[in-house]
C-alpha cells in the first residue's frame, strides 16, 4: 500500500516537470514571450525646400569699345585755347550707356605715343549718357596754343580714344596740327563725356 502512494507520487512529480519544461519551450511563459521593443521605423527628413534661384544679373548697358565709332571735330579756336571734340558714337544695334572721361593717346605713324597722355578736367559734372543707335558723345580736348608757350612740340598722325572702363581703343585721324610734348605746358585736356557732338 506504501509503495503504491509513493509510485503515485513520482509520476505526479515526473508530470509536472515535464510541462513546465514544455511551456518554456513553446514560449508560454509570460517573461519569455514578452516581445522584443519593436520601434517605429524612423522617418526621413523632409527633402530640403530648393532655393530660390539666383537673382539674374541685368546684362551691362555700358558701351563697349566695338559699339564705338571716334572721331575728331574741327578746331574752334579761342582766348588762345585750341578746342576739339572727341566724338563717340553709337554704331551698334543696342542702346548703351557711357560715363566718364574717355582715354586719349597722340600717336604717329606706327601708333607709338608721341606725348604725355592728356589730363582730366575735373571738377565738371559726370553725367551719365545713353546713346541710342547713332547718337554720339563727345569730350572737350583743350590745350593752350602751343606757339604761345614756346614749348617743343609734335604733330600726331592719330589719336587714340579709349572709351571709360575700357581697355580696347580707336583710332580716329588727327588734322588738328602741332600739340605739345613736353608735359609741362600747353598739356591737352579732357572733359567728362556729355551728350551731343560737341558741334
Amino acid at each position: 500500500m506504501a509503495l503504491a502512494a509513493v509510485g503515485a507520487l513520482a509520476v505526479v512529480l515526473t508530470a509536472c516537470t515535464s510541462a513546465d519544461k514544455s511551456a518554456g519551450a513553446t514560449g508560454s511563459d509570460p517573461v519569455a514571450s514578452t516581445p522584443p521593443d519593436v520601434r517605429a521605423p524612423a522617418t526621413s527628413a523632409a527633402p530640403a525646400r530648393p532655393s530660390s534661384s539666383p537673382a539674374t544679373t541685368a546684362p551691362s548697358t555700358r558701351c563697349r569699345t566695338a559699339d564705338l565709332r571716334a572721331s575728331i571735330g574741327p578746331n574752334r579756336p579761342g582766348a588762345g585755347q585750341e578746342n576739339f571734340a572727341v566724338v563717340l558714337t553709337n554704331q551698334s544695334t543696342r542702346t548703351c550707356t557711357v560715363y566718364g572721361f574717355p582715354g586719349i593717346a597722340f600717336v604717329d605713324g606706327a601708333g607709338e605715343a608721341v606725348t604725355p597722355d592728356p589730363g582730366r578736367a575735373t571738377g565738371q559734372e559726370e553725367p551719365t549718357v545713353t546713346l541710342k543707335p547713332h547718337a554720339s558723345a563727345w569730350s572737350a580736348l583743350t590745350f593752350a596754343n602751343p606757339a604761345a608757350t614756346g614749348v617743343t612740340t609734335v604733330t600726331p598722325a592719330a589719336v587714340l580714344v579709349t572709351p571709360p572702363d575700357e581697355t580696347a581703343s580707336i583710332k580716329a585721324a588727327w588734322s588738328g596740327g602741332k600739340v605739345s610734348d613736353t608735359g609741362k605746358a600747353s598739356v591737352p585736356q579732357v572733359s567728362p563725356l556729355r551728350p551731343g557732338d560737341g558741334g
